[in-house]
């Protein structure tokens, strides 16, 4: 999983509710578990006019000009701005890696669901929470003529505006040190393999007869 690096960011402000699952990764785009290959097809449904099926060309679908993600000025967008109970609906990992490959790294919103919002980290992407407040400042600056880009810092736990004003954030410091080594299920295990490997050994030591089935 790659580190996440203090960076600044466009804002792409998506101001819906209730953004589910299908939504982001509508459900025919589900038959692959390689984690790429979905980011053409994030927001499927919204993006483009016509119905998408897996293997059609994107460059030679109807693109949707009214969808926020269309306009010229949010293209490179790598912040997404959102609304309350974000990522709701059925569990899909997919949904998070359409996000990622897209070219999002945080996700701003007032509420995740639960399982969307583990997911996030443990595939790279920030999910940051923040009050109404906030969230409606944000939405007032991306929408403005000029736009908005923000500084992410994690470790700081803080996006600072153009302005240098600064909104904190929480985080849960496990989740904020995986995010910042690049470490994900299998790279926190692999963090104790010398403990593993010691293990290992001394329970073959202990006990090879459960071992001889193995040869």
């Amino acid at each position: 999983m790659k580190a996440f690096e203090t960076f600044r960011g466009r804002v792409a402000p998506l101001d819906r509710a209730n953004v589910d699952t299908d939504q982001i990764i509508p459900k025919q785009f589900l038959k692959s578990i390689r984690r790429t290959g979905f980011g053409d097809n994030l927001f499927d449904g919204w993006r483009y006019l016509d119905e998408g099926d897996p293997g059609k060309n994107p460059n030679e679908r109807q693109i949707n000009p009214d969808f926020v993600l269309n306009a010229p000025r949010y293209q490179g967008a790598s912040i997404l701005l959102a609304r309350a109970n974000f990522g709701c609906g059925s569990s899909r990992e997919h949904a998070v890696w359409a996000l990622e490959e897209y070219g999002f790294r945080v996700v701003v919103a007032p509420s995740f669901a639960d399982i969307f919002f583990s997911n996030c980290f443990k595939n790279g992407v920030l999910p940051i929470v923040l009050n109404e407040k906030n969230i409606d400042e944000l939405f007032d600056l991306a929408n403005a003529d000029d736009g908005l880009e923000l500084t992410v810092d994690l470790a700081a736990q803080r996006l600072v505006l153009p302005s240098g004003a600064e909104i904190p954030f929480d985080v849960d410091p496990f989740r904020k040190r995986c995010l910042l080594e690049g470490l994900d299920d299998i790279g926190v295990t692999l963090t104790d393999a010398d403990a593993i490997r010691v293990f290992e050994a001394r329970h073959r030591e202990r006990c090879p007869w459960l071992f001889d089935a193995l040869r």
